[in-house]
């Protein structure tokens, strides 16, 4: 949610904005939730993504402070970046958290050392769209909040490995990421 998309768009959050680190399940890394972290590690990321910017910030800060490189690696597809993680080529996977979780969850292969926001150094949030106006939005936002009240929305979060995400409430239109260069 941004606040150049409500200019279009009314929005009912429903989950954080999460980015996660996985690593193998038997990795010895068990926490990830700074940039000295990843120092010297083999991180991948989708190129061209939002959650790039994370580790090659992360990277040009550690140089800068005497430590050692991340080295980010780019794959094409998930099969390829679980191999890697699998066979020792790669420290860590670091994409949106409800993709990794799902497969984590599956495989049991992998686990979650640390979350960072979407919206780094920002804290964004996932929510529902709507035409702007249309006054869908409030009446979505009171139904979450129904789910989260009801233990539904924990319910559901936890069957798909997604607590990391959760929201305490619902809320519509609420600030959103700036618009670029703002």
């Amino acid at each position: 949610m941004t606040e150049e998309r409500k200019e279009k768009f009314d929005f009912s959050t429903y989950r954080q904005d999460v980015l996660g680190f996985y690593v193998k399940a038997d990795s010895k890394i068990t926490s990830i939730k700074e940039p000295k972290d990843v120092a010297g590690l083999k991180v991948i990321t989708g190129a061209g993504t939002n959650q790039e910017k994370i580790p090659l910030e992360w990277d040009r800060e550690n140089v800068a402070a005497g430590l050692k490189p991340v080295e980010v690696q780019y794959y094409d597809d998930s099969a390829a970046s679980q191999l890697a993680i699998q066979s020792g080529r790669a420290n860590a996977e670091f994409s949106p958290n409800a993709m990794l979780a799902y497969a984590a969850a599956v495989s049991g292969k992998t686990k979650l050392v640390g979350i960072v926001s979407g919206g780094w150094p920002l804290t964004a949030e996932i929510a529902v769209a709507t035409r702007k106006d249309s006054g869908l939005a409030n009446a979505i936002t009171l139904a979450i909040n129904e789910l989260i009240a009801s233990g539904k929305y924990g319910e559901v979060l936890k069957k798909w490995s997604l607590t990391a995400e959760a929201i305490d409430q619902s809320r519509t239109n609420p600030p959103g990421l700036p618009k670029p260069n703002s």
